[in-house]
């Protein structure tokens, strides 16, 4: 993400992760054609996460389009290839949307959705 408010909702989905225990082990990685906006642990899963922070949840699921994924996926494998230690980890792909409130006074509403992509 390149915008402040993208940085912004990544910074709150990386503290909600590590609330849930998850590691982080990389943020903002581009790797060719994608980008792996968190790369993050919890035991022996590996979960590549995208975050998306729209004003409306059903944008940032439309936002998941196939190219975001095939992309996405080969971000991945090519970061898998750099980090050997990680071969034996369950990988998966995750999205976290978050939604800013609609009263400025309230946090935003985090939607973690584990598993995101099927191969």
């Amino acid at each position: 993400m390149s915008t402040a408010k993208g940085k912004k909702a990544e910074d709150t989905a990386c503290k909600y992760l590590e609330k849930q225990g998850y590691q982080i082990v990389e943020r903002n990685k581009r790797l060719g054609r994608g980008e792996l906006d968190i790369v993050v642990t919890l035991g022996d899963i590996l979960a590549f996460v995208e975050v998306k922070g729209h004003q409306y949840r059903t944008s940032s699921i439309e936002a998941m389009h196939q190219d975001k994924q095939q992309r996405m996926v080969s971000a991945a494998q090519t970061w898998l290839g750099q980090h050997p230690n990680y071969m034996y980890h369950q990988c998966r792909f995750d999205l976290v949307i978050v939604t800013p409130s609609s009263m400025k006074l309230l946090p935003p509403k985090i939607e973690h959705i584990e598993d995101i992509i099927r191969l």
